[in-house]
C-alpha cells in the first residue's frame, strides 16, 4: 500500500495525540491499553509512530483518541471548530 505524505507526515493529529496524552501524564503503554478497552486493537510502538507521524490513523481510532484524550477531532487535526449551523428543513417541490 503506498502511503502519501502530507507535509513529510502520515497524519495531521500526532503531534496533538502527544500533546494531549501528556497533559494527561498518561504513558504511550496507558493511552494503547485505554484505546484497547474501547475495542481498537492497537500497541504502544503504533502510539509512538503516531505520534512522530509515521502512521496513518483511521477514522475510528481518531474518534477513540478523542474520546480517550477527552478533546475534539477538531483538537486533535488541530483545526477551528465549525460554526453551529441550523438545519433548514428541505423545501418540498411540487
Amino acid at each position: 500500500m503506498k502511503i502519501y505524505l502530507f507535509e513529510g507526515k502520515a497524519n495531521l493529529c500526532g503531534e496533538n495525540v502527544k500533546k494531549y496524552r501528556a497533559a494527561l501524564k498518561i504513558s504511550q503503554s496507558d493511552l494503547a491499553a485505554r484505546l484497547q478497552t474501547l475495542g481498537v486493537l492497537i500497541e504502544q510502538k503504533a502510539i509512538s509512530r503516531i505520534e512522530v507521524g509515521d502512521r496513518v490513523v483511521a477514522d475510528y481510532e481518531l474518534a477513540a483518541l478523542s474520546k480517550v484524550l477527552g478533546v475534539t477531532i477538531y483538537d486533535l487535526l488541530g483545526l477551528p471548530e465549525p460554526a453551529a449551523k441550523q438545519r433548514q428543513p428541505k423545501q418540498k417541490k411540487d
